[in-house]
């Protein structure tokens, strides 16, 4: 729905990558974050990817290894808990709802396809930023990843007609108390219509 359409106003979206803010795969290897528990996943695209590269290494007969994936419980009620619509934005895709909506006990969420191949902008600019832009056709919302850098931060400013809050989250901790509490202010202190 968008504004004006039944009465109501669309809310912020919160776009979520799952590697970095969900899965703070940079942490020591053999030592998780407190309160995340270990998944071992093995995904079709990571099956595939991993399958191309053993192939390339001359193991074409070699088994793929799951995926070791960090995840907290309690980041899905904290995330539903938002004043946000939540959106997926992962290269994961719509495996994230298949493999980490349920651990975290969300729903099924709407994502974002990304082209391929990719496209790589140059100057610094990550790739998701212009499919993120052009996605949200002027909506407010707030973008949680680790990849994000000022260079994001500008393009979105000159390229994005609504409100944006992009949030670098910390890959070796991932989100945190102060992440979900600055996500809240920005919501909560929107002040424009949200279309």
């Amino acid at each position: 729905m968008r504004n004006g359409e039944g009465g109501g106003r669309v809310r912020a979206a919160l776009l979520v990558d799952v590697d970095g803010p969900l899965n703070p795969y940079a942490a020591k290897p053999h030592r998780r974050p407190e309160g995340y528990q270990t998944h071992r996943f093995l995904t079709p695209r990571w099956e595939a990817a991993e399958r191309r590269r053993l192939v390339e290494w001359g193991l074409p007969n070699k088994p793929v290894k799951p995926l070791r994936v960090w995840l907290n419980p309690a980041h899905g009620p904290a995330l539903g808990a938002l004043p946000f619509d939540l959106v997926w934005a992962t290269t994961w895709e719509d495996e994230a709802n298949t493999f980490v909506a349920p651990v975290l006990g969300l729903p099924e969420l709407p994502f974002i396809a990304w082209p391929s191949p990719r496209a790589h902008p140059g100057g610094g600019l990550f790739w998701k930023t212009p499919e993120i832009v052009a996605w949200a056709q002027g909506r407010a919302f707030a973008w949680i990843d680790d990849e994000i850098t000022d260079a994001d931060r500008l393009w979105v400013t000159e390229h994005h007609s609504g409100p944006a809050l992009l949030h670098r989250v910390d890959p070796r901790r991932g989100l945190t108390s102060q992440d979900f509490a600055t996500l809240t202010a920005w919501a909560t202190g929107l002040r424009c219509p949200m279309t």
